[in-house]
């Protein structure tokens, strides 16, 4: 497989060890670009990224500002943000695709990446339901059972993800149960069909 066919991930992170860290962990599957800060990575970012694996606290402009500049560019590219800052409530508000918080291993980066890959395939509709399932797996890891329950955003974040599972389901056959309905995504993630 030639330099150009494989999938092209963009590491958008301050610290020079870390950032080198992921490309070895990914250049022999990946085209890895690096950029050490937001304006670079912004200037990095074309139509020919797949996957942006974004650290959000860096100098001058954050991890959140070139995110939201990227979901303006309107391009296809999936994002992860790869932060040691704990998630709070804001990240509903996000657009990233993951967020894994720091510090990561290959075995997790590489996963990460595949999934976003995989996820890029899908319909609009499914990958805003991931996204979405994905945000209330982040808060449910780093938030106690007491703040979700207090939070009006929770309740409306888990209200939208049923609408989208009815919504995928019909759209997958009218799928019954939970269980059937995972099935069926995985099974589209594998590449199989209905």
């Amino acid at each position: 497989m030639s330099e150009s066919d494989r999938p092209v991930v963009l590491i958008v992170e301050d610290e020079p060890d870390v950032a080198e860290t992921y490309k070895l962990w990914l250049r022999n599957d990946y085209e890895v670009r690096m950029a050490h800060d937001g304006d670079e990575g912004l200037d990095l970012l074309d139509d020919s990224v797949d996957v942006v694996l974004l650290d959000r606290m860096m100098p001058g402009l954050s991890g959140d500002e070139v995110l939201e500049r990227i979901r303006e560019r309107d391009l296809g590219c999936r994002v992860s943000m790869v932060t040691a800052v704990e998630p709070d409530f804001d990240i509903l508000e996000m657009g990233f695709d993951a967020y894994l918080s720091k510090p990561i291993r290959s075995e997790q980066l590489h996963e990460t990446v595949e999934n976003l890959l995989e996820r890029s395939e899908y319909d609009t509709l499914l990958q805003e339901y991931y996204s979405l399932v994905e945000k209330q797996a982040t808060l449910e890891a780093s938030k106690s059972s007491a703040e979700l329950e207090e939070s009006d955003k929770y309740d409306e974040l888990k209200e939208e993800i049923g609408e989208l599972k009815s919504e995928l389901s019909e759209s997958l056959g009218g799928i019954g149960d939970d269980a059937d309905f995972i099935a069926t995504l995985r099974g589209l993630s594998n590449g199989e069909d209905e």
